[in-house]
């Protein structure tokens, strides 16, 4: 059955960590409507990739394979993507919420004439009708909507962090292998230049030591910086993030935000520093392994997620702390 379809994403060799997320989501919404889940997966030479997807319990991998498809190139995906759905009919489709996603689904739901509901935190199945509820951030991150549309497929883009990761298991699936009807006259955008960063995502920081309007400057920051350097000699990456106060007072830039309208993250260490605990806020970092709180406020809403908490000026505490890890490496 085709209830559930999932665009798989592959990076160097392997199924990229937001895919496996979807997979989770996958399996859990083809439960719902009493069926089972789907890949798809676009690329050339994919035999490993498939094997490597199929051990994670979905009933079939549809297999792209085309050399025209070994990069990506929007304008042949968007046409085997199409031609795929055209033959399999899925009730849903699911990409993550990534450059990928965003450059196909908006198309995709064009020529299907269908919707696209983009950057979901949660999906369920409504068990009145059967159809998906999407939820995601409205206004800014103010408020949170759920929408669902009757149109097939019903087309969603998923933000990262949100489902945890599937694991692998027993069963074995079909793979299927298919050979789309694409050709060079097809290609409008000739190639895409992937620029490597050399520092580590926010989302993948081993360590994450945020900061908000409780610093009371900009300058807290490069208290935080020293922090991070201490922590980085035992804790692996330690990157710096914000609440979203932090960037609304322009004391740092938007890319270190955590939380709604920022990025979701779900690292072995979460401090957060001068952080009240706005609910948009604890969305997007919820998941952290640890969560360490330092703040004045004995009563704000960060301590009541932390697993340990630090009621202290944190110009006292973190440069304590810094010199103690110092000692320690």
């Amino acid at each position: 059955m085709n209830d559930v379809l999932i665009l798989g994403e592959v990076i160097e060799g392997s199924v990229d960590t937001r895919t496996l997320e979807l997979l989770e989501a996958g399996k859990k919404l083809g439960s719902g409507l009493g069926g089972g889940f789907s890949v798809v997966v676009l690329g050339d030479k994919l035999s490993e990739v498939a094997e490597q997807i199929v051990s994670y319990g979905p009933d079939k991998v549809y297999k792209l394979e085309h050399p025209l498809l070994k990069d990506f190139k929007a304008d042949l995906w968007l046409e085997s993507l199409e031609q795929v759905c055209r033959q399999i009919n899925p009730k849903i489709f699911l990409m993550s919420h990534s450059f990928i996603g965003m450059e196909l689904g908006p198309r995709l739901a064009c020529r299907l004439n269908t919707r696209l509901t983009t950057d979901c935190i949660d999906l369920r199945i409504d068990p009145e009708d059967g159809l998906l509820l999407r939820t995601k951030p409205v206004y800014g991150g103010n408020a949170i909507s759920i929408f669902k549309y009757p149109a097939e497929p019903q087309l969603a883009t998923v933000r990262g962090k949100v489902f945890e990761p599937a694991e692998a298991v027993d069963g074995k699936g079909e793979i299927v292998d298919m050979v789309p009807e694409i050709d060079e006259s097809m290609i409008k955008v000739e190639s895409i230049e992937v620029v490597k960063e050399d520092v580590v995502s926010l989302d993948n920081a081993d360590v994450v030591v945020a900061g908000g309007a409780g610093l009371g400057e900009e300058g807290g920051f490069e208290i935080l910086q020293d922090l991070s350097k201490a922590l980085s000699k035992s804790f692996g990456s330690v990157m710096i993030g914000c609440s979203r106060v932090a960037v609304d007072k322009g004391w740092i830039s938007s890319d270190h935000q955590v939380g709604l309208t920022g990025t979701m993250i779900s690292p072995d260490i979460y401090i957060a520093v001068g952080i009240s605990g706005a609910i948009q806020h604890l969305v997007g970092m919820f998941h952290s392994k640890k969560i360490i709180a330092i703040n004045t406020d004995r009563g704000c809403n960060m301590f009541k997620v932390a697993d340990y908490g630090v009621v202290e000026d944190y110009e006292k505490v973190i440069p304590a702390l810094v010199k103690r890890l110092e000692e320690l490496s």
